[in-house]
């Protein structure tokens, strides 16, 4: 399926569920997530595959080979659940129903804004502990910028990676272009480290990710940098900041909406990370701007990002009007 206006209106349908109900919890108490049945795969895939004995060339070859069977079998489950779906009644609203399972604008404001409510009901050490939810770096290490920075970067990396990328997909494909985006989305959460074990077996799960984000990444960019006025910026400062800076950072598509956020808020984000790993040195996105970072800056960025959901919501209603 490449875009047609029935696409359009799942997407469309997908969007509004997702604004208004996001993840309940109630519901995935009770039954597993999409996204845990993909989990569960690659997990199986990796115990079964990565041997720590085998040499790097065929652990890299062992990682291609699980990735391959990763996106035949999400491709072929999103296929065959369009298909029954297709052949019911309102099909548009129970494939959007779906589909909404699998995109994160709500989940995504709600995670990013206990954050900044953290800092008030409970100060830095809630803050800590409630950005360690939605982070990968030691947060007993962040100072009160340094944990609204995590923050902030967290909320654009994940509008592109949760939200603009597998709309993008569903967009492009229907049901089997979503669920193969999030299972490769998965696999290179799970697996696509620079660490020991997965160096190797990791690559093709981290490259193809890079792929599939790379123009989605740059649309998130551009809806970010349209919201700045929302955040009292400027959008021509924001794409100045993002096509300076998007290069800069270590990963090819998270520097885009990561600078544009930069750009829009008027401060500097990114820059020496500390992980479990160890230190990463990157450059600071927009390093001419302030680096105090602070909660109410999370709040901006949050209003930037519910800005964005609408812009993107625009753009496809109005690409359902043209078709």
């Amino acid at each position: 399926m490449l875009i047609s206006q029935d696409a359009l209106l799942i997407v469309l349908t997908a969007l509004i569920f997702d604004a208004l109900i996001g993840d309940p919890d109630w519901l995935w108490r009770r039954v597993a997530h999409p996204v845990v049945w993909i989990g569960a795969l690659i997990g199986w895939l990796d115990r079964s595959l990565n041997r720590e004995h085998w040499s790097s060339a065929l652990r890299k070859l062992a990682g291609i080979i699980a990735v391959i069977v990763l996106v035949t079998v999400a491709a072929s489950t999103g296929f065959l659940l369009q298909k029954i779906l297709w052949q019911t009644w309102g099909s548009v609203f129970w494939l959007g129903l779906l589909a909404s399972t699998l995109i994160a604008q709500r989940s995504l404001y709600q995670h990013v804004a206990r954050v900044r409510e953290a800092f008030g009901s409970g100060g830095l050490t809630a803050a800590r502990r409630a950005v360690a939810m939605i982070v990968g770096r030691d947060p007993e290490q962040l100072d009160e910028a340094g944990v609204s920075r995590a923050a902030i970067e967290s909320c654009a990396e994940n509008f592109s990676d949760g939200v603009v990328a597998p709309v993008f997909w569903l967009a492009l494909f229907g049901l089997p272009g979503l669920i193969t985006y999030k299972a490769i989305n998965t696999a290179d959460s799970m697996i696509g480290h620079r660490s020991a074990r997965y160096y190797s077996f990791g690559w093709a799960a981290a490259r193809l990710d890079d792929l599939v984000n790379l123009i989605p990444a740059r649309l998130a960019g551009v809806l970010i940098a349209l919201a700045a006025p929302l955040a009292k910026g400027s959008i021509s400062k924001a794409f100045k900041v993002m096509l300076r800076d998007a290069p800069k950072h270590r990963s090819p598509n998270a520097g885009w909406p990561e600078a544009a956020m930069a750009g829009a808020l008027g401060v500097a984000l990114a820059g020496p990370r500390r992980y479990a790993e160890g230190l990463v040195e990157d450059p600071f996105l927009n390093a001419e701007a302030r680096h105090d970072a602070t909660p109410h800056d999370i709040g901006r960025a949050l209003r930037l990002m519910a800005a964005a959901c609408g812009f993107e919501a625009v753009l496809y209603a109005a690409l359902a009007l043209l078709l």
